[in-house]
This record gives C-alpha cells, sequence and structure tokens, in this order.
C-alpha cells in the first residue's frame, strides 16, 4: 500500500466543470484515477496505515484552510514516465501549500521527500508523451484570461495502489 495526502479543492460548480472536460479529453493517465486535486504527499510504501495516519493528523493540527488562485498553466516533464504535463499552477496561495507541504514532510515523512524533484503546488489537468501537444495546450490556457479561486479546506489521506486510489480518512483544516 502506498499513503500519500491529497486535497480536492472547493472549487464554484462552473471553474470544476471547465477543469474536468479538459481533463476528461486531455488527461490520459489520471483523469479516470482522482478528482482534481494538489497532491501534499506522494505515495510512500514504508510506513504502515496508523503511523501514517497519526503522523498527518499531528502535522496538520490548528493549520488554517488555504485560499488559492490559479490564472496560469505550465508545462511539467514526469521525473519517472515518458510524459509531459500541463499543470494549473496557483498565483495566489502558492507559498501557503508550500509550507504544508514542507511541514508535513518534516517528521517521519522525511526519508521519502524527494529533493530531486522541485515542488510546485499544482493541478494537473493534461498528459501526454507529445511534448509540443502540451506546449500547445499550455499556451492556449495562458492566451486566455482565465481565473480559478478555491479553498483547500480538508486533506485526504489516500492509499494509491495498483493504479488504485482510494480515499480512506479526512483532515479539517481550520
Amino acid at each position: 500500500m502506498g499513503f500519500g495526502i491529497l486535497a480536492y479543492p472547493r472549487l464554484i460548480k462552473n471553474d470544476y466543470n471547465i477543469i474536468q472536460n479538459f481533463r476528461k479529453e486531455n488527461d490520459e493517465l489520471y483523469y479516470s484515477v482522482a478528482e482534481p486535486h494538489f497532491a501534499f504527499v506522494f505515495p510512500i510504501f514504508d510506513i504502515g496505515r496508523q503511523q501514517f495516519t497519526d503522523e498527518a493528523f499531528n502535522k496538520t493540527k490548528a493549520i488554517k484552510s488555504i485560499d488559492f488562485e490559479i490564472k496560469c498553466a505550465t508545462i511539467n516533464k514526469d521525473a519517472f514516465l515518458d510524459y509531459y504535463h500541463v499543470l494549473l499552477v496557483p498565483d495566489n496561495g502558492y507559498s501557503d501549500i508550500v509550507k504544508l507541504h514542507d511541514k508535513l514532510y518534516n517528521g517521519i515523512f522525511f526519508s521519502n521527500l524527494r529533493l530531486d524533484i522541485d515542488f510546485i503546488p499544482h493541478i494537473g489537468i493534461a498528459s501526454s508523451k507529445d511534448r509540443y501537444k502540451v506546449k500547445n495546450w499550455v499556451d492556449h490556457w495562458n492566451q486566455t484570461e482565465f481565473s480559478f479561486a478555491g479553498t483547500i479546506d480538508t486533506l485526504t489521506i489516500v492509499d494509491y495502489s495498483n493504479s488504485i486510489l482510494t480515499n480512506l480518512d479526512e483532515i479539517k483544516l481550520e
């Protein structure tokens, strides 16, 4: 089992639909795996469920919800697969997301932190092996005036095993 922590942000219905419609057409890797989300802790395989859950709840005590606004897309080369991704990256809320990510990894999760990969807070919306197709998608998004505002008020502990994501527990933020 690989335990991780995701946040399924609260978005207005129209923004959620725009994101999901684009994902349905263009995210061949993850559309059918998970709803739009920010990943805070990537799957960890060497810690048991109870220890993982206890650590997650302890690290998030007194953490306030995070408001964010996304107004740009960027391209990212997958560190593990031969894919490129379109990421919606928040302008506002960026630093709060990074700080919570870092806090979560400051403890028993630390040995699983990938320091060779930049942590970029994002909602992934497309994936392809064709980098030029992905670049065109990013250019299209960034030539359009868009703004998705939302809130992260809940973290979800998940099990991601055998390409199947299962939501296990929720942590409500203040």
